[in-house]
């Protein structure tokens, strides 16, 4: 009776082990599918970055430029009888709308979505499945 129940343990045993193989199978592709998700979102951010980027320096570039042109056609067209006070006022609006994008950036920034939300929703559904 005692080869029987040795024989038996043996022979439950690699039901266990399968079973924990197949459980950290499991556990693995779940957290290679999470990574590969990680990794899809940081391509996501980079490339949008770089396209937010690119497009801000070109818009700078050219509102710099329009401004600059625009100052100066204002000033010599004003420069007989308003030369000063034509500066003034452009250099009063110039800091007044800098004054304005710097608000919006500062709320802009506190704002900002936050970093890898899809992961960490599917992490979250991940351990709400697994709770007993």
């Amino acid at each position: 009776m005692m080869e029987r129940e040795s024989g038996g343990e043996h022979a439950s045993s690699p039901g266990i082990l399968a079973s924990v193989r197949g459980l950290t199978a499991t556990a693995l592709a779940i957290a290679q599918a999470r990574l590969q998700l990680l990794s899809n979102e940081l391509q996501e951010q980079g490339v949008r970055g770089l396209q937010m980027l690119a497009l801000g320096a070109i818009a700078l570039f050219c509102a710099a430029t329009g401004v600059l042109l625009l100052t100066v056609w204002i000033v010599i067209a004003l420069w007989d009888q308003y030369r000063l006070l034509t500066i003034g006022v452009l250099a009063l609006i110039y800091f007044a709308g800098c004054a304005a994008a710097l608000r919006v950036l500062k709320i802009k920034a506190v704002e900002r979505p936050k970093l890898f939300a899809a992961s960490l929703a599917e992490l979250q559904r991940d351990r709400d499945l697994l709770r007993p």
